[in-house]
């Protein structure tokens, strides 16, 4: 069986915005505030789950991403 992961152990991924949101779709602007960025050079780090590797992969154009 596998051994579950202690809540320390959790990975995470820092995305940060490098691109501006202006004239893009009000989706994908929605997406970069739930990631918690809305400024150029704003940094989040999320938890890496299913759910944040989407937001992600919906304004991948817009954000560089750091995983560790």
């Amino acid at each position: 069986m596998a051994a579950k992961k202690k809540a320390s152990e959790k990975k995470t991924v820092t995305v940060t915005q490098v691109h501006s949101a202006a004239g893009r779709y009000a989706s994908q602007r929605g997406t970069l505030i739930g990631l918690g960025l809305n400024k150029i050079r704003r940094t989040s780090t999320l938890e890496d789950t299913p759910a944040v590797r989407g937001m992600i992969n919906a304004v991948k154009h817009l954000v560089t991403v750091d995983e560790g």
